[in-house]
């Protein structure tokens, strides 16, 4: 794994050479922009705006923009001078529960390596898992100031970059002002959703659906087949009924736990008397059949003798 940094973790008097590693990476289908018409590759060139001429990288330095129009000039002379913590030096500034850090203010994660005696970093990693608490740093990291934190997992210590107070935005939205009831029986069953889907956290059973979807088009294209085109999903009604959403839910998740807990409600009870009434309602139905069926013969019977009336006025024509 590519050194991130190298420096040393100042614990009191102790210091504990480390290196920096990438604790994550992020992995995509990588695609480039290229022209449509060959297939060229787009390349940007860096030019100024002023007199159009391209500037080599050398030349190139940081402005700070005051108005479209006029730009502060910074030299590195100017960034030299700035309050900076020391750029091989990790200090620490105090420790903390785990639980008092906004888990938001959290940016990117790396693991450290010790490059020398591993004792005194073993006694750092024992003492966090101990006391249960992380070390508040401060480190130089890609010539910024960082404020980070350091924690024990997996036998190792993990420092994590953190965002400064001001850089979290405070959550305001209008729902909060509102008066929203949430009833007891609907929070009842959302738990025994919670609870029928409660099988802990393994990172194993989940992967990027969309980047295999994407590789799969890209290998398509490279052996010639015909890319075939997932269905859209059908669009859905946004208004649903709570409680009907829930208990679709549980029966989803395996009915388990629905059966359990949704015997003694009166929702489930009030079938059973609409099941009862209905039965009352079919009696006079059989009651209105059996009087159809003792009707049938003689309707059958009046027919019949309608039928023979005819017959004999014909008879009596035919002798006249």
């Amino acid at each position: 794994m590519q050194t991130v940094w190298k420096g040393s973790i100042a614990f009191g008097m102790v210091s504990i050479p480390i290196r920096l590693v990438s604790a994550t990476e992020e992995r995509d289908v990588p695609l480039r922009q290229v022209h449509d018409a060959d297939g060229g590759r787009i390349k940007y060139k860096r030019f100024c705006s002023i007199d159009g001429e391209e500037v080599p990288y050398s030349h190139i330095a940081k402005g700070y923009e005051v108005t479209d129009d006029d730009i502060v000039v910074l030299t590195d002379d100017d960034l030299a001078n700035l309050p900076i913590a020391s750029t091989k030096a990790v200090d620490v500034v105090s420790f903390a529960d785990r639980d008092e850090i906004n888990p938001v203010a959290f940016s990117r994660a790396y693991y450290a390596d010790p490059t020398g005696d591993a004792k005194p970093y073993k006694l750092l990693h024992d003492t966090l898992v101990e006391t249960n608490k992380v070390a508040i740093v401060k480190l130089a990291l890609r010539q910024r100031e960082r404020l980070a934190t350091i924690r024990p997992q997996d036998g190792v210590l993990v420092v994590q970059t953190m965002l400064w107070p001001d850089e979290v935005r405070r959550p305001s939205f209008g729902f909060q002002d509102e008066d929203v009831d949430v009833k007891k029986q609907e929070l009842e069953m959302a738990a025994m959703f919670v609870g029928a889907f409660d099988q802990g956290f393994d990172p194993e059973q989940f992967h990027d659906q969309y980047r295999e979807a994407l590789q799969a088009v890209v290998d398509a294209k490279l052996s010639g087949h015909d890319i075939v085109r997932a269905p859209e999903p059908e669009g859905e009604s946004n208004v649903i009924d709570l409680m009907d959403a829930l208990r679709a839910s549980l029966a989803q998740a395996g009915g388990g736990a629905a059966e359990g807990g949704a015997t003694e409600t009166p929702a489930k009870k009030a079938p059973a008397k609409k099941t009862a009434a209905k039965k009352t309602a079919k009696t006079p139905a059989k009651k209105s059949a059996a009087k159809k069926t003792a009707k049938a013969p003689a309707k059958k019977a009046a027919k019949k003798a309608a039928k023979k009336a005819p017959a004999k006025k014909t008879a009596a024509r035919k002798t006249a």
